[in-house]
């Protein structure tokens, strides 16, 4: 059975495409792409990114304004059957030709991050040294895609990019006076922790995540449509493309009926499109698609959400745009052809090493290798979820301790108050019990519960030594 995989960037983005000039009278056009995450299990994550550049290539922005984060391991990995590309659709081109290699590898770091939104050279260690150079006229556009957890967005080098560092630093850069306005799409689970009862209005900055505060993202899966399109498209040993190419490519929130949007784009006046409208019908669509799905949400100065969507991707095409990329069959037809199923975003890397397991050949090699990293995850959740439930047990005992771990705060209210005590305690934990990993951010929640809850460091330090000694 076929699926289908849109992304949010391929939804969201792709309605930016609107008629406008480069300038607009109003400033240049900034861009920071970033994906949180490494390894070719997150295949998508990149090729988002990937995608998201090439839009605004044809919109106008010139690579000196766009600014990309990228571990870049996914276009050249031993697990991808043609070496240099990147996909972002089942039938969509090459989208990795061109992409600038700003920030790769270990240097896709949190601190890096911060250092190039607020235009900090100073602050940069290695990478391109490319900045939001800004001023008070200029629009810019962050978007960010990876998983997450409440409060929380991940990086794959250093430290993760914390809700309340995050929110300081879009602070310190309106206090500068270098932007007009900005327009910021998070895509990861509990998306909405990073701003609710956080960003203040008054910002001139626009959100849309994903989700809410409290719920996960869906990625999208296709083995079996992967494994056609690579075959139509590069003819490579068919073991090796259903092999290799077990991938998800988008998230399900955002599976919304491609083909409505682009019709809907298409029909009307670009240049009076707006995000409201776009949210409106993201949101909508969201809301009527099958059982797994998350509510996209928006957050900070919603008065912006008037503003033409051309103001920040710029035009429709554009000659300064050499590249050879071009948009899939399906986004230019609006083809419906493909259904998608979802996977919980905390469970698609355990979901994808399963599928790798099951598909590789008996006996092989790599049927051994994938049986022992699957093992491997497997054991790793296990122990998560059994030094959390210790702890849990520890500090509130049996009977309270599931309500006190799981209690999600009202809407405006933050995740929590005292976020340093929320990275003390996470700290705590690894020191004592290994890394949470992608699985383990989603008890993010019960380690700021227990800061609401006043349990101070010393006792989290003796309950986690117990738990995990």
């Amino acid at each position: 059975m076929a699926h289908r995989m849109v992304n949010m960037v391929v939804i969201l983005a792709s309605l930016f495409v609107l008629g406008a000039s480069e300038n607009d009278g109003q400033g240049t056009k900034w861009a920071v792409l970033v994906a949180g995450s490494n390894d070719y299990s997150n295949y998508r994550h990149q090729a988002d990114v990937c995608h998201a550049y090439q839009i605004l290539k044809k919109g106008g922005l010139k690579d000196e304004n766009i600014i990309v984060f990228m571990y870049d391991d996914i276009a050249s990995n031993e697990e991808n059957p043609r070496l240099g590309v990147i996909i972002n659709n089942p039938r969509g081109g090459n989208v990795y030709q061109g992409v600038p290699k700003d920030y790769t590898g270990n240097n896709v770091t949190t601190s890096n991050l911060l250092a190039v939104i607020l235009g900090n050279k100073r602050g940069l260690k290695d990478g391109s040294g490319k900045v939001v150079n800004s001023g008070p006229n200029d629009h810019i556009f962050i978007y960010y895609t990876d998983h997450g957890g409440p409060g929380v967005l991940s990086m794959p080098s250093g430290d993760d990019l914390y809700a309340k560092d995050f929110i300081e630093a879009l602070k310190k850069k309106h206090a500068s006076g270098t932007y007009k306005s900005m327009v910021i799409y998070v895509e990861a689970c509990e998306a909405g922790s990073i701003f609710d009862g956080l960003l203040p209005k008054g910002l001139n900055i626009y959100v849309t995540t994903a989700s809410n505060p409290s719920e996960s993202s869906y990625a999208t899966y296709c083995p079996q449509l992967i494994a056609l399109a690579l075959i139509l498209l590069f003819p490579v040993n068919i073991t090796l493309v259903w092999v290799t190419y077990i991938v998800y490519l988008g998230w399900k929130t955002e599976i919304v009926g491609f083909d409505f949007v682009l019709l809907d784009s298409d029909q009307k006046n670009r240049q009076t499109e707006t995000l409201e409208k776009q949210y409106q019908v993201v949101k909508n669509r969201t809301g009527n698609a099958a059982e797994y799905s998350s509510h996209v949400m928006e957050y900070g100065d919603t008065n912006l959400s008037g503003e033409f969507l051309a103001i920040y991707m710029g035009a429709t095409s554009s000659s300064k745009h050499q590249g050879k990329y071009t948009p899939s069959k399906d986004a230019q037809e609006g083809s419906s052809a493909y259904l998608t199923s979802a996977v919980d975003q905390h469970q698609a890397d355990l979901v994808y090493l399963k599928e790798k397991w099951l598909r590789a050949p008996e006996g092989s090699k790599e049927k051994n290798e994938a049986r022992n990293k699957l093992d491997e995850e497997m054991s790793h959740r296990k122990h998560v979820d059994n030094s959390i439930r210790a702890i849990r047990d520890i500090l509130f005992g049996s009977q309270n301790g599931a309500v006190v771990l799981n209690t999600v705060r009202p809407a405006g209210k933050p995740l929590v108050d005292d976020w340093d005590c929320l990275k003390t305690t996470v700290k705590i934990y690894t020191s004592h019990c290994g890394p949470l990993s992608t699985y383990g951010k989603k008890y993010m929640r019960a380690f700021a519960n227990t800061c609401n809850a006043g349990i101070h460091e010393d006792h989290m330090a003796q309950a986690s030594s117990q738990a995990c000694t």
